[in-house]
């Protein structure tokens, strides 16, 4: 597996530049973990792509809580991946459902064509789909280059069949990336059961004050299994 076929989810800066320090090469760039991530600071953007020299996929997210927006956050998501293109970012990460766990495929169509020529990944809203496998085939009808997910379960370990299940159903149409739970330990294991092609992982800890940090050493450790 290449470095750049696994991705570590930053919360900050400081999380950015210690994934880095781990020989990470792409991040999925956010804030507010607590709330499950939400869009990063313009600022926070441009210095993990310029000064880092990160491969950055941005969270564009206005809010914790559900994936059903209305239209005044729909425009400030468009807004900033407009400001991610002009950035240097590498990608652009984003998940649209209706209130009944269906994917919005008008949105999601809409944010991959917004996007170009830079990629969209699904995040793990696709989670919360109440049909899984026919959200598969929405989300590559609408051009999504990846799907982040934990196979619909808490962890990807827990989820390892569903994973196992959508890699060869999207048969190499859309790159599945198996995250949530996903360390140094039962990585192999999980690429072994699940043959996903690409791992998420937060590699994170909890600093005294509460706050999630990427944790340096555990993304040396899972990239040296990987890797």
């Amino acid at each position: 597996m290449r470095k750049d076929q696994i991705e570590i989810c930053c919360g900050s800066i400081q999380s950015a530049a210690n994934a880095k320090a781990g020989g990470a090469v792409r991040v999925e760039l956010c804030q507010g973990l607590v709330e499950g991530g939400t869009t990063p600071s313009p600022a926070t953007i441009q210095y993990a792509a310029h000064e880092l020299g990160l491969q950055v996929f941005v969270l564009v997210r206005p809010r914790g809580g559900d994936f059903c927006y209305n239209e005044l956050e729909i425009k400030t998501m468009e807004e900033d991946v407009t400001f991610c293109k002009k950035s240097g970012a590498a990608g652009i990460v984003v998940g649209f459902l209706h209130p009944d766990g269906s994917v919005d495929t008008e949105l999601t169509r809409r944010f991959v064509e917004l996007s170009a020529p830079l990629p969209v990944t699904f995040h793990r809203a696709f989670d919360e789909c109440a049909e899984p496998l026919k959200a598969l085939e929405q989300i590559i009808d609408c051009g999504c280059k990846r799907i982040l997910t934990s196979g619909c379960k808490p962890t990807a370990m827990e989820g390892a069949d569903m994973l196992q299940q959508l890699v060869k159903q999207a048969d190499g149409r859309i790159t599945i990336l198996a995250g949530s739970g996903v360390t140094s330990e039962n990585t192999a294991a999980l690429r072994e059961k699940t043959g996903v092609p690409e791992i998420h992982g937060s590699c994170k800890i909890t600093r005294p004050d509460g706050a999630f940090e990427t944790d340096t050493e555990q993304v040396r450790k899972l990239l040296e299994v990987l890797v």
